[in-house]
């Protein structure tokens, strides 16, 4: 599976290079957004690992950009750690994101569950999961909402799917973070409101006042039919 890293940083660069080589990755590299974006149209790729500050064109507007015509996975990299820069990330389409300076082993890890993940998907077995007027195409994997289709990001189209395909199950955050993701997150939640409130945004008639994902206070997520 083929795997682009971009960052302006060099060493970042060749170690994460390296890094995933070894694992048996094929590895493209560029060191800012509009080499990703050229890269991207031109190259199939399985994965993007993209920094957040970079010149040119910064992760966040290539992330935009990205997501105008591609569903690929992203996994943000960033040294920042406030909620704001957190959030806009995953807002703009990224999947993911680790915060610098990290450790190898988790973003491997975190690599080889966003591909598995990723995998999984295209070979489900059922077709279409229909609530009302809220369809859901596994193998399309499109989302359509009184006949229209509705942009989703890969991670908000997975926990749709999970959330639909077990109506009135509550899920916690880290039950969500652990399936969905498919590691052990560090400790931050967040991923997983900012997703569902997305996920409100795009498919409910008032965000505010949920019918079909709701919320068990104290406890969790679920999807009411």
């Amino acid at each position: 599976m083929r795997i682009l890293v971009v960052d302006d940083e060099k060493i970042i660069v060749k170690g994460i290079k390296f890094n995933l080589e070894s694992e048996g990755y094929d590895v493209e590299t560029a060191s800012n957004g509009e080499e990703a974006i050229e890269i991207l149209r031109n190259i199939q790729t399985d994965l993007v690992i993209l920094d957040l500050m970079m010149p040119k064109m910064d992760g966040l507007e290539a992330c935009k950009r990205i997501r105008e015509f591609s569903n690929v996975p992203i996994i943000m990299l960033t040294a920042k750690s406030e909620d704001t820069d957190i959030i806009l990330g995953l807002d703009y389409g990224a999947d993911d994101y680790i915060t610098k300076p990290f450790n190898i082993m988790e973003l491997k890890s975190r690599v080889r569950a966003i591909l598995r993940r990723a995998r999984n998907a295209g070979v489900d077995s059922s077709t279409r999961i229909i609530a009302g007027d809220l369809i859901l195409d596994t193998r399309e994997r499109v989302v359509y909402l009184d006949g229209e289709e509705v942009a989703l990001t890969a991670k908000e189209f997975d926990v749709l799917e999970l959330l639909m395909r077990n109506e009135s199950r509550v899920y916690s955050r880290n039950n969500l973070l652990n399936i969905v993701w498919g590691y052990e997150y560090p400790g931050d939640d967040r991923t997983v409101d900012v997703h569902i409130c997305r996920l409100r945004e795009k498919l409910e008639k008032i965000p505010a006042e949920p019918q079909h994902i709701m919320t068990k206070w104290g406890v969790g997520y679920y999807f009411k039919a």
